[in-house]
């Protein structure tokens, strides 16, 4: 089987040592350990392009996976079968094919090498700004990211100890939270529906439709604390920012969450698990929608910051995405 596999050093797990065990394992596959958007994407034109491989992997985070599978798009070469290796922080992606850990993606690559071609599974993603992602939105989970990098570059030794869910959760409690707290004003934002009829997630957690909720329908107008769309349930770190994800087939979730955060951070247990109903949460399915925002407010992509945006257009992409399901595979190749 063709195999090509890009590692990514930088990512948390990602290292030259990880790239030749890789190579120990799978001795035909072509694997590349770039330290650069640059050099992945110099691969991918010199290499890839040449010779498209039958499965494309791709070692770091749900950044690193998010920026390789765009680049051979934008390269206009074929997207072929795609795995994740999970060596990043959050892995919320590669853990919604059944990749947890580092370990664990290893032995699945010696399970490619004893019995071949992976099962797939087709996996719609949301597309934004021209890239195609697992997840995309503003609020607590962009800022978090950038509090986290922040944290990481004042006292990276620190956050290596904790280790990337308390790393996560220090950035939260220390730097996210209290910038909430007290005279911060939360950004407004307006949801319109750009596509199908609407649906919302009921109490029960059942799909129903939105009232009047056709195109150019306002589905929520007011304050967020979050406001993002996804076809997958983790952000990572088992962080289940949206439980509904795969709940209404054909759409992607759109989650509004407003409560203040005082009030999020006293229900962050229940937040963590994606735990149905919460006060001022809201959760819709759509196949296309605007967010329009009062004021700029950083927007993150799969994972990775974007900058700030007054406006943004999701849609869920035109054709799904054929990825490696490790669970399914560890599932039958066990039995």
């Amino acid at each position: 089987m063709n195999v090509a596999i890009l590692v990514n050093v930088h990512s948390r797990h990602g290292s030259e040592a990880i790239g030749a065990r890789i190579r120990s394992i799978l001795p035909d596959a072509r694997v590349a350990v770039t330290r650069s958007l640059d050099d992945a994407r110099a691969w991918v034109r010199d290499d890839l392009s040449a010779h498209s491989p039958e499965l494309l992997l791709s070692g770091g985070g749900d950044g690193t996976a998010v920026a390789l599978l765009n680049e051979v798009r934008d390269q206009g070469l074929h997207v072929p079968a795609f795995g994740l290796l999970p060596l990043g922080t959050g892995n919320g992606w590669a853990r919604a094919t059944g990749a947890v850990g580092t370990r664990a993606a290893l032995r699945g690559l010696s399970t490619l090498r004893n019995f071949g071609p992976p099962p797939l599974r087709r996996f719609n993603l949301v597309e934004t700004e021209g890239r195609l992602t697992p997840f995309a939105g503003t609020g607590w989970d962009a800022e978090i990211l950038s509090d986290y990098k922040h944290a990481s570059a004042d006292a990276p030794a620190l956050l290596n100890r904790l280790g990337a869910t308390g790393g996560y959760l220090r950035s939260l409690f220390t730097r996210t939270i209290p910038r909430h707290i007290g005279r911060y004003t939360r950004p407004n934002v307006r949801v319109i529906n750009l596509g199908a009829p609407a649906m919302r997630a009921d109490e029960y957690g059942n799909p129903v439709p939105v009232k009047n909720g056709g195109t150019g329908a306002v589905l929520y107008e007011g304050p967020l604390s979050v406001a993002g769309a996804a076809t997958t349930e983790e952000l990572g770190l088992g962080f289940r920012a949206f439980p509904f994800a795969h709940l209404v087939p054909g759409h992607m979730c759109v989650r509004i969450y407003a409560a203040s955060a005082l009030s999020a951070t006293l229900r962050m247990p229940r937040l963590w698990r994606g735990a149905h109903p919460l006060p001022d949460d809201h959760h819709f399915f759509v196949t296309r929608c605007r967010f329009e925002f009062d004021r700029p407010v950083p927007f993150e992509i799969g994972g990775d910051l974007a900058g700030d945006r007054s406006e943004v257009e999701l849609a869920l992409a035109a054709k799904p995405v054929p990825l490696v399901d490790w669970r399914r595979m560890a599932r039958v190749y066990r039995s």
